[in-house]
Order: C-alpha cells, then structure tokens, then sequence
C-alpha cells in the first residue's frame, strides 16, 4: 500500500485501532488474546512476522504480566502498545495501578465487554470503569475513525512531559469492534510528523537505579507527595489534549473535544451518552425534534481526567438531562451518573432534573421507543433514578429462556 498519502478504507474498530498503532511507530507489543480483541494483536503480530514493523511482539502468560511488560519497556525508551478486554482488564488490574505509578506512557486499547456473571460476549462499560481511579487516561471512541485517530492522539498526550501517564482508548466490543466503517488513513511522513521519535522524559523509576531492584516502601507522607503529583499529570492531561486536538486537526481536518454537542443550542431536554450508543442517541433526537421535541445529546470522551468545566458548560440552563449509563454499580446505579451531578454541583444554572438511566447492559440492544420512554420519565415529576431499560417485552424473552432451560 502507498502510505505517501492518505487514503480511505473499510476497517473494522479492531484493525483501525492496530492501524493507529503502527503508524505511531511502536516498537514493542506485549500481548495476550481474549475476544472481542484479539483481531488488534492477531494484526499486528502478522505486520512484526512480515516485516511491517519493526521491533518486537511478544506472547505473554497473561494480562497481569502482559501491562507489566508494557510499563517496563516504557521506562526503557521504547513506544509501547498493548490492548485487552472484560475479564483481562481486571486480572491485569494489580498491574494497571502499578505502572501507572511509574509515570511511563504507552497507549493501550480496551474493547469493551460485560464482565462476568453470567458471562457474555457483547459491551458493556463496567470493564472500562472499573480502571478509573488507577491513574489512567481514558478516552472513549463512537467510530472506527475516532479508534485511529485517539490512538495516534493518545501517544502525544501520554509522552508530554506534564502528562507521563498510560493513556486506555475504549470501544464497544462487537458494536465496533467487528463493524467495518471507512476510516481515513493518515500517510505514514504526516503521522510521523505529528508523531515525531519517543523522547523519554526521565521516568520516577528507572532500572539503572538501585530503587528500582526491589519494591520501594514509604511512609504516608511521601507515598501521598507522589499521589498528588499523579493527580496533577492526570488533571493536565485535559490541558494536553486541547493543544493537542488543535495540532491534529491542522494536520488531518478532524477536530476533537473532550466532549461533543449534537443539537444543544436550543435543546430541553439532553441524553448524555458515550461510545458507540450515543450513535443510536443523535438518530433518536433527530427522531425527536421531528416530533416538535427539542432534544440534544451530550457525548462523552474523556472520561478521565473527567472535563467537569466542559460539561458544565454544556449542560447549564438546561431544563432537563438523562445520563444513560451503559454499566451498572449495583446498590447505587450508574457510574457516570454521580459524576455528571458532581460537575453541576453549586451551579446556580444546574438543570432542573438530571435523571440516571441504565441500558445496554451486556449488549443489550437501546431501542427508539427506549428514548421516548426516558422522555416521558423526565417530564414526570414524580419518577426517580435509576431507570432501567427493560421492558415487558425482554422479561417475556427471559421467561421463554426459563422454560428452554426446564426442559
């Protein structure tokens, strides 16, 4: 293929997200497989075999040891990449907390899907969110093209010396991951010129040091010096993804903020909404407003740092705003419910109602009646959160289950 220009393909999310990889120039891999991902290490294991990239692929024993890896060879100088899913992201979770404390960058990608039990397949959030507090950078995709283009933006932003921290790209698994949508491939020069060579700043630990060789114990008052300054790198990352979109967009014509308003000047009522779903959201206020409703959506993507100055602002004055959770907290609803009240707290301009919905759970399908029906909950006074979208319609599947299982 002719990379001296960009080009135009059909990809799927998983080979965009291994396209984004290889044209930041990474140069090591370590991987372990387990669906909806696997397609994104298959790929790439296929570009080291060929010759396609240059570096090293390398199969570990699990995921624990698989983003050990990652951060070892990131404080070693090289660009690193790795991805997972579901069950992985929490066996490896130990290790998320520990590089991330290293302050070394790399990009890793999620493909979400529901965790375990019962077991399945299809996308949900809880996989994803069960990373937030460790440090990372989360970024959230609708498209295959935001896939490539996060990938690429996520190496800049995670190797900016203020920033110093692992960057997760999340997408829907099987929604996205599976689906095929053009994708604009940047050509190899632009990407590189974007991308320059890795330039490690100095990483907290460093194998030449002796502190390094064993674990490093401290008392309250240092461990909570270094906290702090992990806050701080995280909090700048917002910051850094600004200047950051302003130089990809000069560069590529795509033009990204940490959140995105679809139909919000004159909207009531808001859905707020992120990954691939919140495609199903902008058809349903289109559907809306042709029926004289004035609906919006709110998407989000950045999820950390959260960009509570950004929703804030696009939320306030707002009569009404459902926050539709693709995860479940259970005995106290949606994840990302709490954090939208949090960005609203003390405003004087706080919408009137902020309702929390919870669908899509296990990839469970959000129907167009779903949205009217979250419309008809906001406009009553007396309904109250969490919602669940689940209908009569899906306990009769259940009960159908029930009786095949009795058999």
């Amino acid at each position: 293929m002719n990379l001296n220009r960009s080009n135009k393909r059909m990809l799927t999310g998983n080979k965009a997200a291994a396209w984004g990889a290889r044209l930041a120039g990474i140069e090591y891999v370590p991987a372990f497989p387990i669906t909806p991902q696997t397609e994104i290490v298959e790929t790439l294991s296929q570009w080291f075999a060929d010759g396609t990239l240059k570096g090293k692929f390398t199969n570990m024993d699990s995921e624990h040891s698989m983003f050990m890896a990652a951060g070892s060879a990131a404080t070693t100088g090289v660009r690193v990449f790795t991805a997972s899913s579901s069950q992985g992201i929490l066996y490896g979770l130990e290790s998320l907390y520990t590089v991330t404390g290293w302050r070394v960058p790399f990009v890793m990608v999620n493909v979400s899907r529901g965790l375990a039990t019962p077991i399945t397949l299809e996308a949900d959030h809880n996989d994803v969110m069960s990373t937030r507090d460790c440090g990372l950078i989360q970024l959230h995709a609708e498209t295959c093209q935001e896939i490539l283009d996060f990938v690429l933006m996520g190496y800049k932003i995670a190797e900016h010396p203020l920033v110093s921290v692992p960057v997760l790209v999340n997408m829907d698994g099987f929604v996205l991951s599976f689906s095929r949508e053009p994708v604009v491939i940047p050509d190899e020069k632009s990407a590189r010129d974007f991308l320059p060579a890795f330039q490690p700043a100095q990483p907290v630990f460093q194998a030449s040091r002796p502190m390094a060789r064993a674990s490093a114990v401290f008392g309250g008052g240092t461990y909570t010096y270094f906290r702090i300054q992990q806050d701080l790198a995280v909090r700048q990352a917002e910051t850094v993804f600004n200047e950051t979109a302003v130089e990809f967009a000069q560069r590529f014509g795509r033009h990204y903020e940490p959140v995105e308003r679809f139909h919000l000047d004159d909207a009531e009522v808001v859905f707020v909404m992120s990954n691939s779903f919140a495609t199903k959201g902008k058809s349903a206020v289109l559907r809306l407003r042709k029926q004289g409703v004035k609906a919006g959506l709110l998407k989000i993507r950045m999820f950390r740092p959260f960009p509570g100055e950004a929703v804030a602002n696009a939320l306030k004055g707002r009569a009404k705003v459902a926050v539709i959770d693709q995860n479940l907290a259970p005995g106290m609803g949606g994840i990302t419910y709490p954090e939208i009240v949090t960005a609203m707290y003390g405003r004087e301009d706080c919408p009137q109602k902020i309702l929390s919905v919870i669908g899509g759970l296990g990839g469970k399908d959000i129907k167009e009646n779903d949205f009217l029906s979250i419309v008809e909950k906001l406009n009553d006074p007396e309904s109250k959160g969490p919602v669940f979208l689940y209908d009569e319609g899906d306990w009769k599947q259940f009960q159908q289950m029930q009786k095949i299982a009795q058999l």
